[in-house]
């Protein structure tokens, strides 16, 4: 599955909320996990993040029966790093029909 990293830049002076930035982009392995952590070191800040699942194509590409319009496409999962040193784990479980997600250990 392909998964996106994408980090929300600081608010603007208005106090609005700042435009997201693309960090990196992934693909899950057969275990549907990636290979490595996404950040590490001085790559791991304090800010919001944002993780894009690509469900529906995953599901397409498994061989799903699936409707023509998939019920679910993309899915974004936003979550915030307060501390940097902590470590981060955020799975996604997912169906063509339904996901949740947790901080893991």
């Amino acid at each position: 599955m392909r998964v996106v990293l994408l980090i929300q830049d600081t608010p603007s002076p208005a106090g609005t909320e700042g435009p997201w930035r693309q960090l990196l982009e992934v693909l899950t392995n057969a275990d549907g996990r990636v290979d490595g952590p996404l950040l590490a070191g001085a790559d791991m800040v304090v800010g919001r993040y944002r993780l894009v699942f690509d469900v529906g194509s995953y599901f397409q590409r498994m061989g799903a029966n699936l409707p023509e319009v998939s019920f679910l496409g993309q899915v974004p999962l936003d979550f915030g790093i307060a501390d940097a040193s902590a470590h981060y784990h955020v799975p996604l479980l997912v169906s063509p029909w339904s996901y949740s997600t947790y901080r893991g250990s």
